[in-house]
């Protein structure tokens, strides 16, 4: 997505500023969705100006799995607004969400829920999951993402205490392989957005979904739910 970025309207909805724009190259023209830095509201825990890049960096997280959940997304430096991410939009029911799922849709939510285990998700709304018209599933706004310290929130808890299917284990431990390897691609793409203690509990995240091998239930401790939970 490196052609001309154009703005072409803001969603309204949202903490952050959020815009919907065009990416054009050549004859080719991109819906995307163009979050710039300089529009993210200031949050206690997480570092002034760094959420783009989450974002960048849970596309990057998908891919390195296999798993294909995250749109394209990029960090631009030369956006309209200034720097910021840069994501495919992806054309689907607005009024479709979790909390609106068909029992078999839920079915296919196994690696969401690892997915963002992995990346310590602290806002898995239901209107982050996104089913397109071909019945793929889709994640979005993960800004608030990659904290060292536990901040899982997800309305996502299906699964909790099943056996994890051993295909997913298997993608995770290839995944911990090359985050544990600090020449490998996968590594020095996700330190570009991610600082070293996060790229360590993202490693320490992996190894414990590797040892437990079961979906975790909601701990007590502090509030496992995000809000509003769409």
């Amino acid at each position: 997505m490196s052609g001309e970025l154009k703005v072409e309207g803001q969603f309204i909805t949202g903490s952050n500023y959020t815009f919907l724009g065009q990416v054009i190259y050549e004859d080719l023209t991109l819906d995307v969705v163009y979050k710039p830095s300089r529009g993210e509201l200031p949050l206690w825990d997480f570092p002034t100006h760094s959420l783009g890049k989450r974002e960048v960096a849970a596309y990057v997280l998908s891919e390195a799995l296999g798993w294909g959940l995250v749109p394209i997304t990029v960090f631009r430096k030369d956006g309209p607004l200034g720097p910021g991410s840069v994501q495919l939009y992806v054309e689907h029911d607005t009024d479709e969400h979790y909390f609106t799922f068909s029992e078999a849709t839920k079915q296919k939510l196994r690696p969401v829920v690892l997915f963002d285990l992995l990346a310590n998700n602290a806002d898995r709304k239901g209107g982050h999951i996104l089913e397109d018209a071909q019945g793929k599933i889709w994640l979005i706004d993960h800004g608030i993402c990659f904290h060292e310290e536990d901040k899982l929130r997800t309305v996502v808890w299906d699964f909790a205490g099943e056996p994890i299917p051993e295909d997913l284990l298997n993608d995770i431990q290839d995944l911990l392989a090359r985050l544990e390897d600090t020449s490998c691609p996968t590594y020095q793409e996700l330190a570009c957005y991610l600082d070293p203690g996060e790229m360590t509990a993202l490693k320490r995240r992996a190894r414990r979904l590797l040892r437990e091998k079961t979906f975790p239930s909601p701990g007590s401790r502090r509030r496992p739910y995000p809000w509003p939970p769409v």
